[in-house]
């Protein structure tokens, strides 16, 4: 039976919405993905995190800085409460469950805060070494930087490589894991790019978008979803 997977949405002005690169790619990957609400009632939460098979995180805005004790950074962007108090509630409700999560981007950066880490509100002021174009100025499908992951590694397990390029469209980034959590993959600026629990059977958070990059058969994204999808399935 196909996994069904709840896929987070942005939410602005009133209207929900999601990349279709994150439902292509859960489809490809052979799940049923379901986008779900910002839900703000706990006991719908408890529901929605026990019918659902897994969990993607996808990207969007900035998070509140006061949620990881932090005042807003003069260079924070656009942040959406309801959306996150929801995901922060799902995440911690689902892996309660041991059900497997991926964290794309703004939804790795979601993941640490919800289990206790933080976050960089914006890596180009916050840290004092130059840094690579994390802002790429190039085709979403296009990978334009290395990341070095970590050997034995879920994400090595996964992409069978220790080193391959992404994507790259962010101006935040995780900075203290949390706990059960380690880094697993890093640029070669320092910025951490993935991340993955070593407790839960499958939460990883990658901070560029393979969802973007599964249209190009890209062999490292195709693979994360593959098994992200198979985890959701046992």
């Amino acid at each position: 039976m196909k996994p069904i997977i709840g896929v987070t949405s942005n939410l602005d002005d009133h209207t929900l919405s999601v990349s279709m690169d994150n439902i292509h790619s859960l489809l490809n990957a052979g799940a049923v993905p379901v986008v779900v609400p910002n839900l703000l009632d706990d006991e719908k939460v408890e529901k929605l995190a026990e019918t659902l098979d897994g969990l993607l995180l996808t990207g969007g805005g900035d998070i509140d800085p006061t949620l990881f004790g932090e005042e807003p950074h003069q260079k924070l962007g656009s942040i959406c409460p309801e959306r996150d108090v929801f995901e922060i509630s799902m995440i911690q409700k689902v892996l309660a469950r041991n059900k497997p999560i991926l964290a794309i981007c703004r939804g790795c950066q979601v993941l640490s805060i919800a289990l206790g880490g933080d976050m960089y509100q914006d890596i180009f002021s916050q840290i004092g070494v130059p840094l690579l174009q994390h802002g790429q100025k190039a085709p979403r499908w296009h990978a334009t930087h290395f990341v070095n992951v970590k050997r034995d590694s879920l994400l090595h397990k996964v992409t069978g490589m220790q080193s391959f390029k992404v994507n790259s469209y962010h101006h935040q980034a995780v900075r203290k894991m949390p706990e059960n959590f380690e880094v697993c993959a890093e640029a070669s600026d320092g910025v951490i790019e993935a991340f993955e629990s070593t407790k839960h059977r499958f939460a990883l958070g990658v901070q560029w978008h393979p969802e973007c990059m599964t249209q190009k058969n890209d062999d490292p994204s195709n693979a994360i979803f593959d098994a992200f999808v198979k985890a959701c399935s046992q």
